[in-house]
C-alpha cells in the first residue's frame, strides 16, 4: 500500500528529472531514455489502477505532511489512474511511432531538447491528472502551455513560428481567465484544496448573492479552459497548430493536451463546485449549444480543407465539440459519454496524425488531396491504419467512435428533456454524415490508382511504427467492442469524485 501511494508523485518527479536529464544527453540517447522511462511509468500507473479497482477506494498523498493551506495534495482514484494510464499509453505510441519524422524535421542539435520538452509535458499531464489542489492545476497548466509551444516551434519553419505565436496568445488569454476564476473562488471560500473548497461552496450556494459570484467564477474558468482546449468559437488556432507541427507534436497536442484541459475542468465541476451546484447553473446549457455548434461547423470546415492535415485538425475541433456537448447534456450519463469520448478521440486522432505523413512520404511529400491519390496502395500499412481511424471517426460499428456516439445518444434520451434529445440526435446525425463525406472521400482517393510516378520512397515500416499503430488499433477496437467495462470504470470513478 505505501509503495502504491507514492507512485503518483513518482510519475511527476521522474518526468521533471527526465526533462532536465535529456538536455545533457545526445539526441538518440534522449529518445531511447524517453521511451524506456515511459514504459516504466505505464507499469507503475497500471499498478495504481489495479489497486484502486481492486479496493474500490481512492487515496490522497499529502506533500510534506503539511496541512492546508501550506500543504498540497495528490489524489488517486479509479478515474484519475485510468486517465493517467490512457495519457501515458498514447504518449508512448506517439513518441515511438513518430520519431522518424522528428529526426527528419528537427535540427540534430535540437533533438535532445525536443525530448526534454516531451518529458516536461508528461510531468504537467501527470500533475494535472493527479492534483487535488486547484492552484497547482494552474501552475502545471502554464508548464503544459510552454512545453506545447516548445514542441511546436522547435521545427523552425515559418508556419510553425506563426502557429506557435497564435497558440501562445490564445493560451495565455485562457490561462489568465483561469487564474482570475481561481482568485474569485479562493476569495469566497478561503480554500485551494478541492474538497474543502467544495464543502464551503455547498454552504455558500444557498445564498443567492454568493451563488451569483460562484457562477461568475466558474464561468470565467470555463471560458479560460474552453479557449485552451479549442471550444467553438475559439478553435481557429487548431489547423496551423496541429497541421504544421511535426507528427509526434500534432498527435500529442490534439490527443492529450486539449483533453487534459477538459479533464481538469470536469474535476473542477465535480470536486470543486459539486455536481449538484453545477447542475443549477446555466453554464452547461451554454456548453451544450457551443458544443453542438463546434461539431457542425468544425465538420463543415474539415469538408472544405485544402489538405489532409487541415482536415484532421478541423475534425479535432468537431470532436472537442462532442466532449463539451456531453458536459452540456449533464448528469452521470452525459459526463460518462464525454470522458469516454476523450479516450476514443485520443487513440483515434493519434493514429491519424502519425499516419498522414507516411501517406505524404509516398506522394512527393505533399499533403494535398490531389497528390495523395493512390497513396494507400503505395504504402499499404499506412493506408490500413488511416482506414481504421477514419472509420472510427465516422462512427462505424465495432470501432470506438460508434460506441462514443451511442453513449451521447443514450445520455440525451436519459436527460429527460425532449428538446435536448431531439437536438442532440439531429447533431449526431448531421455530424456523422459530414464525417462520412470527408473521410470516405479521402479513403476513395488514397485507394484510387494513380498513373503518376513518384520519386520519393516509402518510409520503412519498422517495428517502431507498426507496434504503436497496432496498440492504438487494439485500443480502438477494445473501446468499440467492449465499451461496457470502460463505462463502468468511468461511472465508478465519477462516483469516487464525490
Amino acid at each position: 500500500m505505501d509503495m502504491v501511494t507514492n507512485i503518483p508523485l513518482f510519475t511527476i518527479v521522474l518526468s521533471l528529472f527526465s526533462g532536465v536529464l535529456c538536455m545533457i544527453l545526445g539526441g538518440k540517447t534522449a529518445r531511447r531514455y524517453t521511451i524506456i522511462y515511459e514504459c516504466l511509468l505505464i507499469i507503475a500507473v497500471s499498478a495504481v489502477f489495479a489497486y484502486t479497482m481492486r479496493t474500490g477506494t481512492s487515496f490522497t498523498y499529502t506533500m510534506g505532511e503539511f496541512p492546508a493551506p501550506w500543504g498540497n495534495e495528490i489524489r488517486a482514484g479509479i478515474l484519475e489512474s485510468a486517465i493517467a494510464l490512457l495519457f501515458l499509453l498514447v504518449q508512448f505510441c506517439s513518441v515511438l511511432g513518430g520519431f522518424h519524422f522528428v529526426d527528419l524535421d528537427l535540427d540534430e542539435s535540437k533533438i535532445n531538447l525536443y525530448y526534454s520538452l516531451i518529458n516536461l509535458m508528461t510531468a504537467a499531464l501527470m500533475a494535472m491528472t493527479w492534483t487535488n489542489d486547484i492552484f497547482s492545476s494552474y501552475v502545471f497548466i502554464e508548464i503544459l502551455t510552454l512545453t506545447s509551444c516548445g514542441v511546436l516551434i522547435v521545427r523552425e519553419i515559418g508556419r510553425t513560428t506563426l502557429a506557435a505565436v497564435r497558440y501562445m496568445i490564445m493560451n495565455l488569454l485562457g490561462s489568465g481567465l483561469f487564474l482570475l476564476g481561481i482568485v474569485l473562488l479562493y476569495d469566497v471560500t478561503g480554500h485551494l484544496l478541492m474538497v474543502p473548497m467544495r464543502e464551503e461552496i455547498q454552504i455558500l450556494a444557498q445564498d443567492p448573492g454568493a451563488f451569483t459570484v460562484i457562477t461568475l467564477a466558474v464561468g470565467i474558468i470555463t471560458i479560460g479552459l474552453g479557449i485552451k482546449s479549442g471550444l467553438f468559437p475559439f478553435h481557429y488556432w487548431m489547423p496551423d497548430t496541429y497541421g504544421w507541427a511535426t507528427p509526434t507534436s500534432g498527435s500529442l497536442m490534439s490527443s492529450l493536451v486539449s483533453k487534459c484541459y477538459i479533464f481538469i475542468l470536469i474535476k473542477i465541476y465535480w470536486r470543486v463546485v459539486g455536481i449538484e451546484v453545477f447542475e443549477q447553473m446555466h453554464i452547461r446549457t451554454i456548453l451544450l449549444v457551443l458544443g453542438m455548434c463546434g461539431i457542425v461547423l468544425g465538420s463543415v470546415s474539415a469538408l472544405h480543407a485544402r489538405n489532409v492535415n487541415q482536415m484532421v485538425a478541423f475534425s479535432s475541433a468537431a470532436q472537442i465539440g462532442y466532449i463539451y456537448m456531453g458536459i452540456g447534456i449533464g448528469g452521470v450519463a452525459g459526463f460518462t459519454a464525454a470522458i469516454f469520448h476523450i479516450a476514443a478521440h485520443a487513440v483515434t486522432k493519434s493514429m491519424l496524425f502519425l499516419t498522414t505523413p507516411r501517406l505524404a512520404a509516398v506522394s512527393g511529400n505533399s499533403l494535398l488531396f490531389r497528390e495523395l491519390q493512390g497513396s494507400g496502395i503505395r504504402d499499404k500499412n499506412a493506408g490500413v491504419f488511416f482506414t481504421v481511424s477514419g472509420l472510427s471517426m465516422i462512427g462505424i460499428p465495432i470501432f470506438a467512435g460508434f460506441s462514443s456516439k451511442l453513449l451521447f445518444g443514450i445520455a440525451a434520451v436519459s436527460s429527460g428533456s425532449a428538446r435536448k434529445m431531439v437536438l442532440v440526435m439531429l447533431v449526431l446525425a448531421v455530424s456523422s454524415m459530414l464525417n462520412a463525406f470527408y473521410f470516405v472521400r479521402t479513403l476513395i482517393r488514397i485507394y484510387t490508382k494513380e498513373k503518376k510516378t513518384y520519386t520519393s520512397r516509402p518510409v520503412r515500416h519498422r517495428v517502431s511504427y507498426n507496434i504503436p499503430m497496432l496498440l492504438l488499433t487494439a485500443a480502438n477496437l477494445a473501446l468499440g467492442l467492449a465499451s461496457g467495462p470502460v463505462v463502468d470504470v468511468i461511472e465508478r470513478g465519477l462516483a469516487m469524485f464525490v
